[in-house]
């Protein structure tokens, strides 16, 4: 099959793209480079230095004719969000209307699209399911929501099927270590550099934290199951910032020391998505605890930490 990524040199998408090549599929990837690296990228995919809200994605779709598109390039920072509203709507809502009129353009058959917990706003109830209210916080959580709706739209109107994901907090190899999804990385920067973490509150506010591999699971299991459904994609079990630094500190063999600063205007305290439904209809369990996916996200930074060249002062 034939499936064009966008956002493909990014964190999650280029997991995705690795792991829908391993399986034989044809994959596009088209990205801006803004956040994204080319070093990321599969040799083997295709490759298109493009923005989503560009003219020219359109003319990429009459080219490359996929059969499906996972959609993930996005702007992706809560405080980003708030501070530039006008932009954050830009990227996430016409970007994401720019790669539906495409679709329906180039006879794309199916969009799987990369929602977020943030969509639902303060929990009324732990594990929120699907049904849970929607009251975003953010404009990011607005900006991630709308195309929901213009994706259901498109459904009806032209046929296009759809897979929605909201995840939890994804994290892992390949994260960059700015915007709120990537605090693991931040963390882990912070430990091996032998840094303080930085929490913003108490640290008793909690996520789902669900590593990247089994955020590109759900999505390759999507290609086939999950028509027409809104899914969570998470572990469904909860975590505080606290124990998170604390494991980490274990994970890495620091002892650092927490600083704790003043609460962000935005941030969710609570958060555990439940994901029972996506396991019924996707086929998909997630495979990996906490301690295993910190211990690989740990070792890969630890590396790359390594391999990088030491700068002489003279």
């Amino acid at each position: 099959m034939k499936v064009l990524v966008t956002g493909g040199a990014g964190f999650i998408a280029s997991h995705i793209t690795d792991k829908l090549i391993e399986q034989g599929h044809d994959v596009v990837c088209v990205d801006n480079l803004s956040t994204g690296t080319e070093e990321n990228i599969n040799p083997q995919a295709t490759f298109y230095k493009e923005d989503i809200t560009s003219d020219n994605i359109r003319e990429i779709f009459i080219i490359e004719r996929p059969e499906c598109v996972i959609h993930h390039a996005a702007q992706i920072d809560v405080q980003k969000s708030i501070r530039y509203p006008v932009e954050d709507a830009k990227i996430n809502i016409l970007g994401t209307i720019n790669i539906l009129e495409s679709c329906k353009e180039a006879g794309t058959k199916k969009i799987i699209y990369a929602s977020s917990a943030a969509v639902y706003g303060d929990p009324q109830y732990l594990g929120v399911d699907e049904i849970h209210s929607i009251v975003p916080l953010s404009h990011y959580g607005i900006s991630k929501y709308t195309p929901e709706h213009y994706i259901k739209a498109y459904e009806k109107l032209y046929g296009l099927r759809y897979t929605i994901l909201r995840y939890a907090n994804v994290y892992g190899t390949r994260q960059i270590s700015k915007g709120e999804g990537g605090v693991i990385s931040i963390f882990v920067e912070n430990l091996l550099n032998n840094n303080s973490p930085i929490i913003f509150g108490d640290g008793e506010q909690t996520r789902d934290f669900i590593y990247v591999e089994d955020i590109a699971a759900a999505n390759v299991a999507a290609l086939t199951f999950g028509d027409n459904f809104v899914l969570n994609v998470s572990t469904n079990e909860r975590t505080s910032i606290n124990q998170l630094v604390n494991m980490l500190n274990r994970v890495a063999n620091t002892e650092l020391p927490i600083v704790y600063r003043e609460a962000r205007n935005g941030d969710i305290v609570h958060s555990c998505l439940d994901n029972t439904l996506a396991k019924l209809e996707l086929k998909w369990a997630p495979k990996f605890t906490l301690k295993e996916g910190l211990q690989k996200t740990v070792s890969y930074y630890a590396l790359k930490r390594e391999l990088q060249p030491q700068v002489q002062v003279l």
